[in-house]
């Protein structure tokens, strides 16, 4: 797409100086086809003009991007509080028996109720070294600070109770060995997460895409504008240069036309024998 652009712009400039060219031939009669080139360099400049507005475009579509992911995004990672690392080892991990009610859609006007099974996991936080809730991340503890996850609500209690039985497994195959969670500092830990929502990575990936975008906006416009300063110089230039050719053919013919000293030398020197001939004769 780039090189595409980029010839596109090249064209035009061609054009524009095919366009000033002709424009000058015209002005001394010696031009033809000057439509042409006329039509040529209205449809650069048509371009160029929608090329630069593409550029605005972006760039505004993409400070926008910036706007909503500030808000959505960036804002809940500064203030998050989960912000220390510490080792957890798993202790316990069990279903209780009570289940927790949950709503779900079931139509446009249709609202179904379920229970969902809550897994309960508890682990030794290395900070303190006593035992703390464990949650899957900072979103599940909103919902309900005693489960791990929070699971997608559903009327089957077989398959629900078969996803929380899975995890529970999944969980049990790491028992005894430490890994990373994340708590609040400065408070007593009662609470740890095994991940959270809003890191770092997530951030500078979600941010890439409008960086790109303002960036390729920017470069159009700076490529549009580059190509009409480049567009300038060389119909400044190409002008100067008829210039100097229109005028060097009319000192040259003048030179040829102006008779030199030797010319009238040898023009004079026959004449004089001519009359000295004469003379003779006569007498």
């Amino acid at each position: 797409m780039g090189a595409f652009f980029l010839s596109y712009l090249l064209f035009c400039r061609e054009a524009i100086i095919s366009n000033s060219f002709d424009n000058r031939r015209k002005e001394s009669g010696e031009g033809k086809g000057g439509d042409k080139s006329k039509t040529q360099a209205q449809v650069c400049t048509a371009g160029e003009d929608r090329a630069i507005l593409l550029g605005f475009v972006m760039m505004g579509f993409s400070i926008l991007m910036y706007f909503v992911l500030g808000v959505t995004l960036i804002k809940p990672y500064m203030l998050s509080v989960w912000s220390e690392t510490s080792n957890c080892t798993l202790m316990r991990s069990e279903i209780l028996d009570d289940w927790v009610d949950c709503s779900f859609m079931c139509g446009v006007d249709c609202r179904g109720h379920a229970k969902y099974p809550c897994l309960q996991v508890f682990v030794n936080l290395s900070y303190t070294g006593k035992k703390t809730v464990l949650h899957y991340n900072d979103e599940a503890i909103q919902v309900n600070p005693k489960c791990f996850y929070i699971p997608k609500c559903l009327r089957d209690r077989t398959e629900l109770l078969a996803d929380a039985e899975k995890i529970k497994n999944s969980l049990l195959l790491a028992n005894g060995t430490p890994f990373n969670c994340f708590y609040i500092p400065g408070k007593k830990p009662e609470d740890a997460i095994m991940y959270k929502k809003y890191t770092l990575s997530v951030v500078v990936h979600c941010l890439l895409w409008p960086t790109l975008m303002l960036a390729g906006g920017a470069l159009l416009v700076a490529l549009v504008k580059l190509t009409q300063h480049l567009s300038r110089v060389c119909t400044s230039y190409s002008l100067a240069y008829e210039d100097a050719q229109a005028l060097t053919p009319a000192s040259e013919e003048s030179q040829e036309r102006r008779p030199g000293k030797l010319d009238q030398l040898l023009r004079w020197r026959p004449n004089q024998q001519i009359q000295h001939t004469s003379l003779s004769e006569g007498k």
